[in-house]
């Protein structure tokens, strides 16, 4: 009994070709928990893609899938003096945001991070001078720029990317490619035909392994069902039946990333009345469930175990059986499954 990830293989991998035929030169990325695939799948899929370049998060990422993916490897997070040596093979490609990192890298691969309107890292207009001497000792495969998501300023994404080219260009800095991220496929080819004696590669993850929310569904298999009525004691806490109905024990608990949910940000009136519904029936221990039952998500009876959830099915919904399973709402950057079927 387990909490499995079924994926319609055949639609999935027909959505990454759709995405790749959308970005030429795409550049798949592989970070965190693989987008909910794990890092061996989705190395064995950008490999299929013919991926010459997968972006990975971290150091420690690229150690671990270096033996699944043959390519070279791009680690997006920046390099930093003092970091903790990770032994790592020549076609790993590092980030660098501060020209201190890029003199910290002699003779290694680099792709230099531009700062943008994210304002998280970046070399800034003013260090540009300063990269001359410093790119000398490395060898560098471009420059790249992380864009916002949104643009509630209504500022266009093409312009800023266009701005950073005309500054690394009077700068006289090598422009042979660029990285790009989050750009929509229109928004690339403008670029591509402004700016032809550079190669613009989109890095995609999410996009590419989630667009697709049709090719992928998580279900828990229900492990006991126990029938309760009204003031029946249960659980850790000892809690008392809100009414008769049925203890659901589900595969997926906190160990699967059940319960655990990574916080969002919240647009319009309604969006965030219905957030602070849901704090008001958190505070009285009234907590919606992922699992989805007899057409409804169901609430959890308590607080999700390690790897289990108990939910409650009132009396008036069909009686689950041992061996159903439960289609599950979570979110793939922040679940692990037991096991993955594909179909």
């Amino acid at each position: 009994m387990a909490l499995t990830l079924y994926v319609d293989t055949a639609r999935w991998r027909a959505h990454h070709k759709h995405v790749q035929e959308q970005f030429p030169g795409l550049v798949p990325v592989c970070k965190g928990n693989g987008y909910g695939f794990g890092h061996e799948r989705l190395a064995e899929e950008a490999t299929r893609l013919s991926a010459d370049i997968l972006a990975v998060g971290t150091t420690y990422e690229a150690a671990r899938i270096k033996d699944w993916f043959g390519g070279d490897l791009l680690v997006l997070t920046p390099y930093r003096r003092g970091e903790e040596p990770v032994p790592l093979p020549d076609r790993v490609i590092r980030s660098v945001s501060s020209v201190d990192g890029v003199y910290g890298l002699v003779g290694a691969r680099v792709v230099i991070e531009v700062m943008s309107s994210m304002k998280r890292h970046g070399i800034s207009e003013r260090d540009l001078p300063q990269l001359h001497a410093a790119i000398e000792n490395v060898r560098l495969e471009g420059f790249a720029i992380h864009l916002p998501l949104d643009r509630t300023d209504g500022s266009d994404a093409v312009e800023e990317v266009i701005g950073w080219m005309d500054r690394l260009r009077a700068a006289r800095l090598p422009l042979h490619t660029m990285f790009v991220s989050h750009l929509k496929a229109d928004e690339l080819a403008r670029l591509q035909q402004q700016f032809p004696q550079t190669r613009f590669r989109a890095r995609i993850g999410t996009r590419l392994w989630l667009g697709d929310h049709e090719a992928t569904e998580y279900r828990g298999a229900v492990l006991d069902v126990t029938r309760v009525t009204k003031g029946d004691r249960f659980g850790y806490r000892q809690q008392k039946a809100a009414s008769d109905g049925f203890l659901v024990v589900v595969a997926g608990g906190t160990s699967h990333g059940v319960g655990l949910e990574a916080p969002k940000a919240l647009h319009g009136v309604m969006p965030r009345a219905k957030g602070v519904a849901r704090a008001g029936l958190a505070t009285v221990n009234r907590n919606l469930s992922p699992f989805v039952w007899g057409g409804k998500q169901r609430w959890f009876a308590e607080p999700p175990h390690m790897q289990v959830s108990i939910l409650f099915v009132p009396a008036d919904a069909p009686e689950p059986n041992v061996g159903d399973e439960l289609v599950a709402h979570l979110r793939h950057t922040t679940t692990q499954f037991d096991r993955l079927v594909d179909k």
